[in-house]
């Protein structure tokens, strides 16, 4: 009766029956437990979790392997990674079930780079992966860009003999969508026989994040076309999308088919985007209005995604009432402070900016400093504007200056326009010179193999300056540059970006 009210979803009533069993001390054996505790695994109920483990030690079942796996795997889908890892790590024989639920939980709970740690020493061990945990671990490979390891784990899929599944052919379009890899995407989902809302969504936004809207907007035609209902998500990918791509009509049109069409109320996250595509559009008071006619608050995204249009319009006006009000809901938040500062710098109010950074600093608020990184054989390489602490740093400073004459002499003009201090022409040429991603290019020069790509990640967007200093350096160079920004993909190839200068 348990082992069938768990099969059927009725997990309330799967308890009930343990606990009946339990008050009329009947014998409870190996078997019984792992059912109780899958039916634990999907509702709230904290303390009979623990009475349960309580009374698996008490009866001297704390030994038996496939209860410990389902304890394991009960805690993780509870969102307890703690105690999780704790049985896990008193069980003496793990099997790739073990591994699969500790990994599986760390990777749906948010610790991709814990998932993937553990799944390294799970090899390590000598414990070959299924297909459960390789969806899991390519889903984290998918959120930390860690394209080596998720190649390799593709590749190990195949050469196992693995069949192919649903879940393991959505996390792998996500994973070369999210790394930068669309081509690969797209040649994953060409593949498979059977595709769901998933599979079409991670594809719409694997294109939108890699610059490529209107490729995203053709694909959701073609979903619509094969009788699959968009989701939630499908239109947020949808509408960031149109977004990038400047494409302001379409993107109103399928915000309002969202509730006219499908029946889906639109959230804060998908007026966070229509707010971005007005605001990139420099329509910025339709912008405002929409923040002041909705029903719902607006939230911290809302304000952000205004603010960040202000500042790229140089909107000062605007962008003081956005800064003013993430103050109140974020004030702990180093963005708004940034983001006005910079407003006030490129309108050239120097005082006005330097008392922005006075109050940020009276306010103990602290800001994360850009930076990028390339990887290389296995290692992170990470740069800051104008650190010196590489152990290369001298090449790639020469390297820096090499392609500064080359590109100049193409027409490339430092635009000061991004230099946020309050110096001479050329000391503001300077402090661009050696922004991060440009000393991470550079070095990606020395390091790559010619003809291969160069592949960059910053943890803030990228500059105008920096953003045309990419354009003519793969052109002049020949080299395709793929850099990783706060918003998106830019794929650089032959003095063009795939972002259209929407980013």
């Amino acid at each position: 009766m348990i082992v069938g009210c768990v099969r059927q979803g009725f997990e309330e009533e799967a308890l009930s029956f343990f606990r009946r069993m339990h008050e009329k001390d009947m014998k409870i054996d190996d078997f019984t437990y792992p059912s109780v505790l899958n039916s634990l695994s999907s509702i709230t109920d904290t303390n009979s979790a623990k009475s349960i483990h309580c009374l698996i030690i008490k009866t001297g079942f704390q030994g038996y392997h496939h209860v410990n796996n389902a304890l394991v795997d009960m805690y993780a889908k509870k969102q307890n990674l703690g105690c999780a890892f704790k049985v896990f790590n008193t069980m003496k024989d793990k099997d790739v079930i073990s591994w699969t639920s500790l990994v599986t939980g760390y990777a749906h709970n948010g610790s991709h780079e814990e998932a993937l740690k553990i799944f390294c020493e799970m090899r390590i061990n000598g414990i070959s992966p299924d297909q459960f945990i390789i969806s899991s671990i390519l889903s984290a490979c998918a959120e930390v860009t860690v394209l080596e390891l998720g190649q390799q784990v593709h590749g190990n899929f195949i050469k196992a003999g693995f069949k192919s599944s649903l879940s393991v052919d959505n996390s792998l379009v996500a994973m070369y969508a999210k790394c930068g890899c669309i081509e690969d995407a797209n040649k994953v989902f060409d593949s498979m026989e059977i595709r769901n809302v998933v599979t079409w969504t991670a594809l719409i936004v694997g294109y939108a994040q890699n610059g490529k809207g209107k490729k995203s907007i053709k694909f959701y035609e073609e979903m619509i076309e094969s009788g699959i209902k968009p989701d939630f998500i499908t239109f947020i990918g949808l509408l960031f999308a149109c977004s990038h791509a400047g494409l302001v009509e379409t993107g109103r049109k399928y915000f309002y088919s969202m509730d006219t069409i499908y029946g889906i109320k639109p959230g804060l996250a998908h007026y966070a985007c229509m707010v971005d595509l007005l605001g990139r559009s420099g329509k910025l008071d339709e912008a405002n209005e929409i923040l002041s006619t909705m029903v719902e608050k607006p939230d911290a995204t809302l304000w952000k995604a205004l603010l960040a249009a202000c500042r790229k319009h140089k909107n000062l006006d605007l962008g003081v009432k956005a800064a003013k009000n993430l103050f109140e809901l974020e004030p702990t938040n180093a963005v708004p402070y940034v983001l006005l500062s910079n407003l006030y710098s490129s309108n050239g109010k120097w005082e006005e900016a330097a008392k922005i950074r006075r109050l940020m600093k009276s306010r103990g608020v602290t800001k994360d400093p850009g930076k990028s990184w390339i990887e290389m054989n296995g290692k992170v390489h990470t740069f800051m504007s104008e650190d010196r602490i590489h152990l290369r740093t001298n090449e790639i400073y020469s390297k820096v200056d090499e392609m500064m004459i080359l590109i100049k002499a193409a027409g490339y003009v430092p635009d000061t326009n991004f230099a946020l201090h309050d110096t001479d022409e050329e000391g503001k040429e300077i402090a661009l010179m050696f922004h991060s991603e440009k000393l991470a290019v550079a070095f990606g020069f020395i390091v790559v193999p010619l003809g291969a790509s160069i592949r960059v990640f910053k943890n803030l967007r990228i500059c105008g300056d920096c953003h045309d200093f990419m354009k003519f350096v793969s052109g002049v160079f020949h080299r395709h540059i793929i850099l990783r920004d706060s918003n998106c993909f830019h794929h650089f190839r032959e003095g063009t970006c795939s972002c259209g200068e929407y980013w």
